[in-house]
């Protein structure tokens, strides 16, 4: 997909994901393209907009570089949970060719986050405060399994 838009740099938001979603995103790229670009460069192909979005088939496969964004996303999120509660976070993907999968966060034995992944050759998120929005929801939810059983989670 061609990103026709871009995002300036005093655009960003002023977020804690942000940082974090900009270092997985550059540990993802195994070939080191991301590696001179400005975070604004990076997170820009995080944005799908509505309209974009029209533009996609509704059937489709994920190509490597949607994989590995999405890979970056939820390992942000884990990063996260990690820094939000001391304990290591998990990601787990299962992820067919069609882009239909499942994505699991452990914390020791505990399943903190748990989502279907659908339609993966459009993910992405309205703006990146969206982006950040439904990062933030994520990790408090994941949070608060912690706080709710922290034995499991230590074990």
């Amino acid at each position: 997909m061609n990103v026709d838009h871009t995002i300036p740099s005093e655009a960003l938001p002023d977020h804690l994901f942000i940082p974090e979603i900009t270092r997985q995103t550059r540990a993802f790229d195994t070939y080191g393209v991301n590696e001179e670009l400005p975070p604004a460069e990076i997170l820009q192909a995080y944005v799908v907009t509505k309209a974009q979005r029209r533009e996609m088939p509704i059937i489709g496969d994920p190509d490597e570089e949607i994989i590995a964004r999405l890979k970056a996303y939820y390992s942000a999120i884990a990063m996260r949970i990690e820094a939000g509660s001391g304990l290591m976070a998990a990601p787990m993907f299962s992820l067919s060719h069609e882009g239909f999968g499942r994505v699991v966060i452990t914390v020791g034995k505990l399943l903190v986050l748990d989502r279907t992944l659908r339609d993966v050759h459009r993910f992405g998120f309205e703006s990146l405060d969206v982006m950040c929005e439904q990062a933030d929801k994520l990790c408090q939810s994941a949070l608060t399994l912690l706080e709710n059983y922290p034995r499991a989670a230590r074990e």
